[in-house]
C-alpha cells in the first residue's frame, strides 16, 4: 500500500494510472466538489472516467460547487460527470433490510476509521452505479480525498446503493496512514 501524507493529488493521480495501467479494471471513478481533481482526472483517464460531486444545493441552496470549466475539461475528455445526493445520506433503507433498524451514519462513521477518503471512495461507485454510470459488479478504480484534493486509491466492487452490501473494497492501493491525516468529520 502506497502511504500518501506527503504526496500531492498529481502524485496520487500519477499513481492511480501506473495501477491502472498494470491491473483489470472497468472503470474509474474520482470524487471531485469543486472540479479541479476530476479536471486532472480526465487529463489521465479520458473516457474511462466517472467523476462524482455533490448534489445542488449541498453548500448553499440551489448552488452548485462543481465548476462549469472543469465539467467541460472532463466531458471533452471523453468522462462523465454525475451530480447527486450522497449514498449515505440515504444509505438507511439499506442498513434496516438487513439489521432491522436505520442508522445510516454508522456505514459513515465506521468507513471514516479508514479516512474519510475511504468513505467516499466507497461512496462514489455506490452513486455512480445508481446514476447507471457504472455496473454493478465492475471493477472500479475509485478516488477521493479528505477535504481537498485526492489522497486514497481503492478497488471496489461497484454495486447499486439499494444492494450496498454486495459492493467489496477489494483492494487498498494508496491512502494517508498518520492519524493526523485521517481526519474525522
Amino acid at each position: 500500500m502506497i502511504h500518501t501524507d506527503e504526496l500531492d493529488t498529481d502524485t496520487v493521480l500519477d499513481d492511480a494510472l501506473a495501477y491502472a495501467e498494470d491491473e483489470a479494471i472497468d472503470a474509474v471513478c474520482v470524487a471531485s466538489t469543486a472540479g479541479e481533481t476530476g479536471a486532472k482526472a480526465a487529463e489521465r483517464f479520458g473516457e474511462d472516467l466517472v467523476v462524482v460531486g455533490h448534489a445542488y444545493g449541498y453548500d448553499e441552496d440551489n448552488e452548485q460547487e462543481l465548476g462549469d470549466e472543469h465539467i467541460e475539461t472532463i466531458e471533452a475528455a471523453g468522462g462523465e460527470v454525475f451530480t447527486g445526493p450522497m449514498v449515505f445520506s440515504n444509505l438507511g433503507s439499506a442498513i434496516a433490510k438487513k439489521e432491522g433498524f436505520s442508522a445510516h451514519e454508522l456505514v459513515a462513521d465506521v468507513l471514516r476509521l479508514f479516512g474519510q477518503g475511504t468513505k467516499v471512495a466507497v461512496e462514489c461507485p455506490l452513486m455512480a452505479c445508481d446514476a447507471g454510470l457504472l455496473d454493478a459488479g465492475d471493477r472500479v478504480l475509485s478516488i477521493a480525498g479528505t477535504g481537498e484534493g485526492a489522497d486514497t486509491i481503492l478497488v471496489v466492487e461497484a454495486a447499486n446503493s439499494r444492494n450496498f452490501f454486495d459492493s467489496r473494497i477489494l483492494e487498498v492501493v494508496a491512502k494517508p496512514a498518520d492519524a493526523e491525516n485521517l481526519v474525522w468529520w
